[in-house]
């Protein structure tokens, strides 16, 4: 009984040991947002389709379980969303998809305040997307963040 135990241990130590040495090599994709456009509403809260476009810079193909992700506009939480049923990234490879964001609309009234008390030039940006993996790998978080600038809008 004793030995049976032991040999478990080992077993479960080896089997971690694994499964750390496999994570460790693995690369985080690069997700960019590639098209933004507005949906018609159901009821007050405006929506839109965003297109986003995923490298997957592994060896092995990521089978994406989930994604949530939220799009900020100088600081301001404006859109929110989440999405299953997501495209498989081959290894070394790209895949594009869709994903709906809902409007919180007092961010969005309290950004428009701001941009017309303010005049500017541009508003900055930040995309921050948490990929479900699967059960295996980790969460991925990615942060894409830029200015965009308001006279070619």
């Amino acid at each position: 009984m004793l030995i049976l135990k032991r040999a478990l241990l080992v077993l479960w130590v080896l089997l971690l040991a694994g499964c750390a040495a496999v994570q460790s090599d693995f690369e985080k994709p690069d997700v960019s947002v590639t098209s933004f456009r507005s949906l018609p509403s159901e009821g007050m809260a405006p929506r839109f389709l965003i297109g986003l476009h995923i490298i997957n810079p592994n060896r092995e193909a990521i089978s994406l379980q989930g994604i949530s992700y939220q799009v900020s506009l100088e600081g301001r939480k404006l859109l929110k969303g989440v999405a299953s049923d997501l495209p498989v990234v081959p290894a070394y490879g790209e895949a594009d998809f869709s994903v709906t964001a809902t409007a919180d609309l007092l961010s969005g009234f309290r950004l428009l305040t701001d941009l017309l008390q303010t005049r500017r030039e541009s508003v900055n940006y930040e995309l921050n997307a948490r990929l479900d993996l699967g059960a295996y790998l980790p969460y991925v978080n990615v942060v894409e963040s830029g200015e965009l600038k308001l006279g070619a809008l």
